[in-house]
């Protein structure tokens, strides 16, 4: 049992969870919501703090080829001033997990006013950012990318690790170390998955696995300049040093 707990905490660490909530988190992966927003017409710190006083989070979305540094490769530009429902991000983050949500794609529906029946624009997107008070950790800003299907999109995808229980080399007493806890990966929208998960059922004490070793949709690209990185490792526990012996 412990080393069952061992391996679970290590993979939790990995993607910043506690432990108690790893697997509640995982299984609320594919619980998606619709994400309703209106326009927001101003910018500026008033406007923003005016907004998050009546329950509403400032919010921006656009084509992630904006970010492109080469004008030429920035394409057509769709960039919306959006306001979205307070209670409705935050029910939704925790349901996915702070560390799946710029992973995972969503649908978004902005009307034209609080309380409108009247679509002004739908879409998918996906969490590009998501800004928090230090202190309070409230959710201040969000920014999200279009993610249509065909969009090329940039992703940090987390990492999870799997085969826990049969892993050899924890069973032994070794730890599961991690060197990453997600993945860059490029390729359109529709096959970005929300984790990625890395088997360790095999690995035994000093076993690695590589970054080209992971698996993913044919159609993403890694986005690493060194692909034979380990992404995560099963090292031994060191041993316990005896105390010396008091000279008499």
């Amino acid at each position: 049992m412990a080393i069952w707990w061992r391996g679970l905490r290590s993979a939790a660490e990995a993607a910043n969870l506690p432990a108690y909530s790893f697997g509640r988190s995982i299984r609320c992966l594919h619980q998606y919501e619709t994400i309703q927003a209106i326009p927001r017409e101003a910018t500026g710190r008033r406007v923003s703090a005016r907004d998050r006083t009546i329950g509403r989070i400032p919010a921006v979305v656009f084509t992630q080829s904006l970010l492109e540094t080469d004008a030429s490769k920035r394409g057509v530009s769709r960039k919306q001033l959006l306001t979205a429902d307070r209670k409705q991000i935050k029910s939704i983050v925790d349901s996915v997990g702070l560390p799946f949500f710029c992973s995972t794609t969503f649908k978004l529906q902005v009307r034209a006013g609080q309380g409108s029946s009247s679509l002004v624009e739908s879409g998918r997107v996906l969490p590009l950012k998501i800004h928090r008070d230090e202190e309070s950790g409230k959710i201040l800003n969000l920014v999200f990318v279009w993610a249509n299907d065909g969009e090329l999109l940039k992703v940090d995808v987390p990492l999870v690790f799997k085969g826990l229980d049969d892993c050899p080399g924890l069973k032994k007493g070794g730890n599961l170390r991690s060197m990453r806890s997600t993945l860059k990966l490029l390729g359109p929208a529709e096959h970005i998955p929300s984790k990625i998960e890395v088997d360790v059922s095999k690995l035994d004490i000093a076993d690695k696995v590589l970054m080209q070793e992971v698996e993913f949709h044919p159609s993403l690209k890694l986005l690493s300049k060194n692909d034979t990185l380990p992404v995560c490792k099963i090292v031994a526990t060191s041993p316990v040093k005896e105390p010396e012996a008091v000279q008499a």
